[in-house]
């Protein structure tokens, strides 16, 4: 019997690196060309491995994956992975004039961010300290709820296309989107033509609901909280790896996050775990462990984008790492209790090489989220215009993330179904929207009980020591990390 291992094997791996590499402009042909001569695979379409398994393959695939990963890139100068060349394309959050956010060819000249060594915090003088805000609290209450209900909602439809998921709402009435999805009215062969989420139905359809499962999504804010605990502010990278080895299960890492936690196995060391055939290295995973950096630097979003950016080299390169960096800061300026959405992602694009496929995509999205009073003819533009990458990459969720939140303009409901309605990584979209919404709406009250009282304040995870606790919890815990000196 042979045993698949998903996201690892090299086999499968080797359509998803010539796909990176087309994407970054590195000349490939050499390289497809010898794969394809030998039969090799294309990348699978949705899940992990490919339908047939090809062990013969093995040693062809290996060696080229390392060739690949050498090739130059000629985004490189654009799109850097280090800090200190990040820092010096990149400016301090203090966005566009009257706190819009940028437009689509906004490449202004920067003021440069704060110079940190690799894997070093920021110096604590630029830091803030939030602990004589009362209401910082009940934001982060607010906020770990909407994480996960925009996820919760997601969950049933990930890895649908899109016209799928349109199809299944509008069968139960549900289209526009406004509510959880559910199964009671689907015509049977429309379920059949389209099925849910095989791992998820069973939790998060409507009549299923019954507190929050587990997810990846919720998972890393959970081991986020415990990096802080166990390190502080002033964790490093290999901290991070420490952590994961110590406490988050092999087999609940996906993409990026599983082959890195592959290489610490073979003794790979951070960076290095980030690069090693890792075709996923600018997928979302980074993006959705992001959160808690924003939540303990509320009002400081340069620091909650550096502390990102040490966790998320971690797994991830380029683009991969703006994704989290552009998520932290957004997060963090959104945790102030003084910005509107606009400004919260004024401040995330602030933190971002302007010139990035990550900050392009970004900014499309906005611009179009401002174009169109639907959000259906912004979906259906973005999709066009990206849909060539994966459905997990980083560079067309957050372009999604950021038209969501545009064009719900803070309200809590509209974000989290625009973000899940624009499909790709739905759960994932859905859980950062929910995030950023959930602090802008400043408490938990103010949020639609319909949402959350399904959730019954219990969390499900694998995480030890915080399977079955509750949010209310989870935001004390949080805020304790906000305010340590």
């Amino acid at each position: 019997m042979n045993l698949r291992v998903t996201w690892v094997q090299p086999e499968d791996l080797v359509g998803h690196e010539l796909r990176q590499a087309s994407e970054d402009g590195r000349d490939a042909r050499a390289q497809a060309a010898r794969w394809a001569a030998a039969g090799g695979p294309p990348a699978p379409a949705a899940a992990g491995a490919s339908p047939v398994s090809r062990p013969d393959l093995r040693p062809l695939a290996e060696e080229l994956l390392d060739t690949l990963a050498a090739l130059p890139s000629p985004l490189a100068e654009h799109e850097p992975t280090a800090l200190p060349d990040i820092l010096a394309l990149t400016t301090a959050p203090t966005g566009p004039p009257h706190g819009e956010a940028e437009t689509e060819d906004d490449e202004r000249p920067r003021t440069p961010l704060p110079d940190s060594p690799h894997g070093s915090p920021p110096p604590p003088a630029a830091r803030s300290r939030p602990a004589d805000d009362p209401a910082l609290l009940p934001r982060l209450h607010a906020a770990w709820l909407g994480r996960a209900v925009g996820c919760l909602l997601g969950k049933p439809v990930e890895k649908l296309p899109l016209p799928a998921i349109r199809t299944l709402a509008r069968a139960a009435g549900n289209w526009p989107l406004t509510t959880w999805f559910t199964a009671r009215g689907v015509p049977p062969a429309l379920l059949a033509a389209h099925p849910w989420n095989r791992r998820s139905a069973a939790t998060s359809l409507a009549e299923n609901i019954d507190g929050m499962p587990e997810d990846d999504d919720l998972n890393y804010p959970l081991l986020n909280l415990l990096l802080l605990q166990r390190y502080g502010r002033g964790f490093t990278t290999p901290d991070v790896a420490r952590l994961w080895l110590d406490e988050l299960p092999a087999g609940r890492t996906f993409t990026a996050e599983r082959v890195a936690y592959r290489n610490l196995l073979d003794g790979v060391e951070p960076p290095l775990t980030a690069v090693r055939r890792n075709p996923f290295r600018e997928w979302i995973g980074a993006q959705i462990r992001a959160d808690a950096h924003g939540w303990t630097h509320p009002g400081d979003p340069v620091a909650a984008a550096a502390q990102a950016h040490r966790d998320a080299v971690l797994t991830h390169t380029g683009n991969g790492v703006y994704g989290a960096m552009f998520v932290a800061a957004t997060v963090a300026a959104a945790a102030s209790g003084t910005a509107d959405v606009h400004r919260a992602l004024a401040a995330g694009l602030a933190v971002v090489p302007p010139r990035s496929r990550l900050a392009r995509a970004v900014r499309r999205g906005i611009a179009l989220a401002r174009a169109h009073a639907g959000f259906d003819a912004v979906v259906d533009r973005l999709h066009a215009e990206l849909g060539g990458y994966h459905w997990v990459h980083a560079v067309p969720n957050a372009a999604l993330l950021a038209a969501a939140l545009t064009h719900a303009d803070g309200d809590f409901s509209r974000s989290v179904c625009a973000a899940v309605s624009g499909g790709w990584d739905t759960d994932s979209n859905g859980a950062t929207a929910g995030s950023v919404a959930g602090l802008l709406a400043g408490h938990p009250d103010r949020l639609p009980e319909r949402w959350t009282s399904p959730l019954k304040n219990r969390l499900a995870t694998s995480v030890p020591s915080f399977d079955g606790i509750g949010f209310d919890t989870l935001a004390e815990l949080t805020h304790l990390e906000a305010v340590r000196p």
